[in-house]
């Protein structure tokens, strides 16, 4: 017996990819569908040879359904999450609004998964921030052999992570360089993405931060450790899919580079490709449809006593959305539900 699931923001990035991945991984399910706004009714959607036609959320009766995969924004997530967990329906949200709760577990499954057995206070589990997510997964095994002490990071974060209007941004701009008369002016981003980078992710914040970089400092200290002492600086990139990070640690213990690669090859959900020659690492053009968060250029850091360097890549729409929610449904299926 298999679950009876709902993709909840069918027709987005993030929910095709869930489809996707939730066919890949061969989730055993009983029942799907496909969940929309009004306006995208009937658009086709695809789940491995079939095809799924969406169906209207307002009025959905969750009732009977086992897990809900929600890839709409905060607001809409608001209205329509509680009434699938009143019914009884877990609900997996990849937004922002429930993250921060501290009702709520905020899991990544290589990280923490015994925090899933907090689902029942609310009947829902958070997704957490694309950046986020690739991140912790490097930093935990770390944390857990040398206790880390402060995180500085800088992301290189793809458009993908807006929608597919700021994808559709990027290649118009890009063309309409090389075009004269069919320059595109920024609509979805302040600034020009195209052949730029934009050092502005979300809103900003009183302490000049903005929303992208708070939320990597506050979800990292709920998922690994609240003293943990993060400080982040998002940046928007001219590619389409992969977020990258470059990640420097000091840790309470000294951690060697050497053993600091083993521990990291040995981590669930990791892949070193570190070679010290030119392409010997992981750029976001290779991560694209694959599963796994990359960890290249470990090395010391010699200007404090206990530092490491490393870089980051992962495909921001499996590891960092779709693939993490399905991996939490995956866990909470072996924890609680056992079905399948």
């Amino acid at each position: 017996m298999g679950y009876r699931v709902a993709v909840v923001g069918a027709t987005g990035n993030v929910g095709r990819e869930m489809l996707n991945i939730l066919a890949e991984r061969e989730f055993p399910v009983d029942e799907i569908v496909a969940l929309a706004s009004r306006k995208s009714l009937g658009t086709e959607c695809s789940f491995g040879d079939r095809t799924l036609k969406t169906q209207d959320l307002e009025g959905f009766d969750f009732a009977g359904w086992d897990i809900a995969f929600f890839a709409i924004g905060s607001d809409a997530t608001k209205k329509y999450a509680p009434i699938a967990a009143k019914a009884g329906c877990v609900v997996i949200d990849n937004s922002s609004l429930y993250r921060y709760d501290p009702e709520v577990p905020l899991i990544v499954p290589e990280v923490n998964p015994d925090a899933v057995m907090g689902y029942s206070r609310k009947n829902i589990i958070a997704n957490p921030n694309c950046s986020t997510a690739q991140m912790v997964v490097a930093l935990k095994p770390l944390h857990d052999r040398a206790r880390i002490r402060r995180v500085v990071v800088s992301t290189y974060q793809s458009v993908s992570g807006t929608g597919k209007e700021a994808m559709d941004e990027l290649w118009n701009q890009t063309k309409g360089i090389f075009v004269p008369g069919q320059e595109v002016e920024p609509s979805v981003y302040p600034k020009q993405i195209a052949f730029n980078v934009i050092p502005h992710i979300d809103v900003f914040m009183e302490d000049g931060s903005t929303k992208e970089e708070w939320k990597m400092v506050a979800e990292t200290k709920k998922i690994i450790d609240p003293s943990i002492k993060v400080v982040a600086t998002c940046v928007r990139v001219p590619v389409f899919v992969g977020h990258s990070e470059a990640i420097n640690i000091e840790t309470e213990e000294f951690l060697d580079e050497e053993e600091a690669r083993e521990i990291l090859r040995e981590a669930p959900g990791v892949l070193v490709v570190d070679k010290r020659e030119p392409g010997g690492y992981v750029t976001p053009v290779e991560c694209v449809g694959e599963y796994a968060t990359y960890v290249s250029r470990i090395r010391q850091d010699s200007t404090i006593d206990n530092g490491l360097s490393m870089w980051v890549v992962s495909d921001n729409l499996r590891k960092g959305a779709a693939l993490n929610a399905v991996q939490i449904a995956e866990l909470l299926g072996r924890r609680v539900l056992k079905k399948g």
